[in-house]
């Protein structure tokens, strides 16, 4: 069973076969969001103890908070008691002045002229608030205590009004609506671009007006432990959308795709297809821009789990060219199809990658023999260098004219030659019977130096055929027609004799004569 285990996954179970028995899947459990699809955050704030009096200090912004039942709530009983006390305010003065018994009586002058009553009191202030006037109640110029009223009704209501009638405008101007109508893909993909494994989503813009300076920032929540022990949940970190190069700013007249390159620098560095199942992280998109009709700053949210990953997956195309327009098909806006994908992560294809070759791998033999090519070439080098140097030392020691037609003849392609020699894989020889039968025959001589003169000389002459007969060699150290130079005398080619044929070994000197 361990075993199986060890190969399938953990996930692996035994089905039983028994039919009086069955088993279900396990059904996973459903993911807890930080912000939902629709933008709002699922966060509380609780047990704030005496912090609830710091709501009180900013009022508008509290009540402009509150959702739309508690501000009409708010609304309705704000100027339903401002009525009802400025009311009771002008009947309380009636009642002290003995107006409400005198409502009849023409020759009386009242405060408040046809205010008999609580109701009559009511319309009276309702008729001044709103600025009707009916003109079947006023005020006498016999009541100074009312005029006092009539002045502190006309700034007390001006206030309320300011007040609760602003905060209803600034709530139905606010740009959470104009959110509604900025979408965001159901699922996020993962999938190739431009050869980069790249996280991508898509956003569109419902409205002919446009966002100015739209903005896309990406957060990635993941809870996370630092190596002193420390544990950070729900730690957010920043998402790269192109903000180097300015691919955050968005011209979104039409639906476009964000694109996320995962590389070393991303968090999705060693995320892989396998691993993306057994992770648990929450990406949270949030969009701001200026709405073009009113001037003002909107956010739309939105998030991706896990779940809403889609690996190997890519868009499909929503633009179409239409006769003198571009048409978008919001049909295909959340609709996705599957790509070759490499199932591994940035981290392991790097890895892959940088693995050498086994045909680009050297060799032992193969770098042995690349290192006596190049000593090969230095020795050459070394040898014109010594030459130039030993022809400027010496002022009366020359080679003989034989070596020195020999040597003339391949100094002109001494390069190439050298390149020949150093492209062969197998080493030459370096005992004397693999050299021509004329260098045998020079480097045969007792003199020491003109040895070692001779054999510098003999990787120049190597360049030159290897199959030459002996009557060649014969031809080539007669004289010639020119005059002859004049050879030195510790030159080998005279220390044995005054003949070139006495120094021949026997055999070479028999073939010479039958000839």
């Amino acid at each position: 069973m361990a075993a199986l285990r060890r190969k399938f996954g953990e996930d692996y179970q035994v089905v039983n076969t028994n039919r009086a028995t069955t088993f279900s899947a396990p059904v996973k459990k459903k993911r807890q969001r930080f912000v939902e699809k629709n933008g709002r955050c699922n966060v509380q704030h609780g047990n704030l103890g005496g912090e609830t009096s710091r709501y009180l200090s900013d009022l508008f912004t509290t009540l402009v908070d509150l959702k739309w039942r508690w501000n009409l709530l708010i609304f309705i009983l704000t100027y339903t008691i401002a009525w009802l006390v400025m009311a009771s305010m002008w009947w309380i003065i009636a009642y002290i002045r003995g107006d409400l018994n005198h409502g009849h009586d023409a020759t009386y002058t009242p405060c408040v002229a046809n205010v008999y009553n609580f109701p009559s009191a009511f319309l009276f202030f309702i008729e001044t608030e709103a600025t009707i006037g009916y003109g079947h109640r006023y005020i006498t110029e016999k009541c100074p205590e009312g005029i006092i009223l009539f002045l502190f009704q006309s700034l007390l209501g001006s206030i309320v009004d300011a007040f609760l009638i602003g905060c209803m405008f600034i709530k139905m101007s606010q740009p959470k609506k104009r959110a509604e109508t900025l979408m965001f893909s159901q699922d996020a993909v993962i999938s190739q671009r431009d050869g980069k494994l790249c996280l991508m989503f898509r956003v569109g813009n419902l409205r002919n007006s446009h966002m100015v300076s739209a903005q896309i920032r990406c957060k990635l929540i993941k809870s996370r432990q630092t190596p002193e022990g420390e544990f950070l949940p729900l730690d957010q970190c920043e998402l790269d959308v192109g903000f180097g190069t300015g691919a955050d700013q968005l011209f979104l007249v039409s639906p476009l795709t964000i694109c996320h390159e995962i590389n070393p620098k991303s968090p999705f560095f060693d995320l892989s297809q396998r691993s993306l199942s057994n992770e648990q992280f929450e990406i949270v998109v949030i969009l701001e821009g200026i709405v073009e009709t009113t001037g003002m700053t909107c956010q739309a949210r939105t998030s991706y789990t896990e779940d809403e990953v889609l690996w190997g997956h890519r868009f499909l195309p929503v633009m179409s060219l239409e006769e003198g327009f571009f048409r978008v098909d919001y049909s295909q806006f959340h609709s996705t199809f599957e790509v070759p994908t490499p199932p591994y992560s940035v981290k392991e294809l790097e890895e892959k990658n940088s693995l050498p070759s086994p045909l680009s791998t050297p060799t032992p033999a193969l770098t042995e023999g690349h290192g006596a090519r190049r000593n090969r070439v230095f020795s050459v080098d070394c040898i014109n260098t010594s030459e130039d140097k030993g022809r400027q030392g010496r002022t009366g020691g020359r080679l003989p004219s034989k070596l020195q037609r020999m040597s003339s003849s391949g100094k002109e392609d001494l390069q190439r030659k050298v390149l020949l020699l150093s492209s062969q894989h197998s080493e030459k020889a370096c005992s004397t019977g693999d050299l021509p039968l004329k260098l045998q025959r020079l480097s045969s001589s007792p003199s020491p130096g003109a040895q070692n003169r001779l054999q510098l000389k003999s990787l120049k002459v190597g360049f030159e055929p290897m199959t030459q007969s002996t009557g060649d060699l014969y031809q080539r150290s007669t004289p010639t027609t020119t005059p002859p130079t004049p050879v030195p005398m510790h030159s080998p080619l005279l220390s044995a004799g005054g003949r070139l044929e006495d120094n021949l070994p026997p055999k070479l000197r028999k073939m010479n004569a039958d000839r």
